[in-house]
């Protein structure tokens, strides 16, 4: 008899262990099902990262406005003109009748009919020849050569407007250097080295030094600016591309490690709530809502709780209340009352995980680990002044999608 018991307590034990298994690996699938289904529409990723499965359309984020598509009403419209100072004309002689082949060349003119076509003259090389005369002066009794210009350097070198369009291409339309050259030689005939292309830049990047100091300075000390992060690879290496942008400047910094913050930053800052922007002295913060849409979307349609539907409906209608005041301040019955409902619906939420069972422990030690939904309510709870900065300051917007734009 104690046999059996002993083998029904072994199996008790080992039963109870499988169900512990059980429950992390469902935990687990959970966790893979919703990192599978993150895109761009719900989720920080970028739509590059959605690679063929792009979702469809009518899940976006954004409303359906009061205009339809296309041109609006009032809009002027822009239309290839005909110019009344034309570089070339050619005219084009009628001599017989294209009907009977009667000759017409003594027949008075009666009029022209004027077309004419816009195009780009084949590009070709214009070689400039600087000559400095040479001559003795018998004052200093020593032989005197006049000044080149400051940018003529070399008996022979590529002028200012290669040099330009070189820089231009690549940092305005992100042309690889290989392609350069090859445009380069396929356009203009002419061969142009890596080092080259590379001293351009140097030249370029010397010279846009101030103007990259004044762009920091104005946006250190603006009252509002977005921040954002991405990583990219230079050199087979990992780096860090920040950026900090106004309404009218935007400044980039590169550098290896992504904690690297602009210091001295001054006003409120608005991001996507990475925990390193909250180490920046002396700045408020706005949190960027449309990253909180995106995820209230991933919780409404992969775990199904209801409060995120009511957050959602409300961050929404908090925005239009920010558009119909414009820059002016929201009556404060009307910002108690958006109020109220967000710590309603905050407490709902709440109180919907906490009678859910608590997840399984990933291993022996470690907290707690809490839903997706419970992390972001906990979020949206602590740090609710920073969640709706925007209603009580007009020049704080909604997200910091500009950021990410100019990334």
């Amino acid at each position: 008899m104690k046999d059996y018991e002993q083998i029904i307590s072994t199996l008790l034990t080992k039963i109870a262990e499988l169900e512990q298994v059980v429950k992390q690996q469902a935990a687990k699938i959970v966790d893979l099902e919703r990192r599978l289904n993150k895109n761009s529409s719900n989720s920080s990723k970028p739509p590059s990262s959605d690679g063929l499965g792009k979702p469809p359309r009518t899940t976006s984020l954004r409303e359906n406005g009061k205009h339809k598509s296309g041109g609006q009403a009032g809009h002027k419209g822009e239309t290839l003109k005909q110019t009344e100072t034309p570089d070339i004309i050619e005219k084009h002689v009628l001599t017989m009748c294209p009907d009977c082949q009667h000759s017409i060349l003594q027949s008075p003119l009666l009029g022209i009919v004027k077309r004419q076509v816009f195009d780009i003259p084949p590009p070709k090389i214009e070689i400039t020849e600087h000559q400095a005369e040479v001559k003795y002066c018998t004052c200093c009794n020593k032989t005197v050569t006049a000044l080149f210009p400051s940018g003529v350097r070399a008996p022979v070198q590529y002028g200012e407007v290669i040099r330009s369009w070189s820089v231009y291409y690549q940092y305005q339309h992100f042309i690889p250097e290989d392609r350069l050259q090859q445009l380069f030689s396929d356009l203009y005939g002419i061969q142009l080295s890596t080092a080259t292309l590379a001293a351009y830049n140097r030249i370029a990047f010397d010279a846009l030094a101030p103007f990259e100091e004044s762009i920091l300075a104005l946006v250190k000390t603006a009252a509002v600016k977005n921040l954002d992060e991405t990583g990219f690879r230079v050199a087979g290496k990992t780096q860090w591309l920040h950026v900090a942008s106004t309404n009218s400047e935007t400044y980039y910094h590169v550098s290896p490690k992504r904690k690297s913050l602009i210091d001295g930053l001054s006003g409120t800052v608005v991001h996507d709530h990475w925990k390193s922007y909250y180490n920046l002295f002396g700045v408020e913060h706005g949190l960027c809502n449309q990253h909180h849409l995106r995820e209230l979307k991933a919780i409404i349609e992969h775990d199904k709780e209801p409060w995120a539907s009511d957050m959602r409906r409300l961050l929404r209608v908090a925005l239009r209340c920010r558009h119909f005041h414009g820059s002016n301040a929201i009556p404060p019955q009307r910002l108690k009352w958006l109020t109220t409902i967000y710590d309603r619906t905050i407490k709902t939420g709440l109180a919907f995980h906490t009678e859910k069972p608590a997840l399984p422990c990933k291993g022996k030690r470690g907290r707690q680990p809490k839903r997706t939904g419970h992390n972001l309510l906990l979020r949206l709870f602590h740090y609710k002044q920073d969640v709706l900065r925007f209603l009580h300051d007009p020049a704080v917007p909604f997200t910091n999608n500009d950021a990410e734009r100019y990334l």
